[in-house]
């Protein structure tokens, strides 16, 4: 018998592997006749790094007007290809601790679909890919999809 997955979370990045995991999610969630999260988290000491210190809220309310305006343009595309209950989240934090736990406990996700990275080689070095964390770290089934590294 095929698992059935009531919840299921695609945690979304804006990399190239954002295109293949939506892809999949849609894939599944239609499958299953299901709800579908799409979830990017805004990590804030990204915002230090890039923008050189301290960011004003004005900077911060930009960044995430424009992740809700690219949300928002994924739920569209997922309810087109005919997902019927889709919702769309921006959360602050670790990605890792947030994919592979606090979100999938907040909103009784039973699956979470993800890509194989959206880090470089380098990075994947000196952070860790979050894929890697979630896949070991995740209470619930984690799907990967294989991103063209092209």
């Amino acid at each position: 018998m095929l698992q059935q997955y009531k919840n299921i979370l695609a945690p979304v990045d804006g990399s190239k592997a954002t295109e293949p995991v939506l892809e999949k999610a849609i894939e599944v969630a239609k499958r299953n006749d299901t709800h579908l999260d799409i979830l990017n988290v805004l990590e804030v000491n990204q915002f230090s790094d890039s923008y050189g210190g301290a960011v004003s809220g004005d900077v911060i309310y930009r960044l995430v007007e424009d992740v809700q305006n690219r949300l928002e343009s994924l739920k569209q595309q997922a309810e087109k290809a005919g997902v019927k209950d889709v919702d769309i989240h921006v959360r602050f934090g670790n990605p890792k601790p947030v994919i592979s736990r606090e979100f999938p406990h907040d909103h009784g996700s039973e699956l979470i679909v993800m890509g194989t990275t959206g880090l470089n080689a380098v990075e994947r070095l000196m952070v860790g890919s979050v894929t890697n964390y979630v896949s070991r770290n995740a209470d619930v089934d984690v799907l990967i999809v294989k991103v063209n590294q092209k």
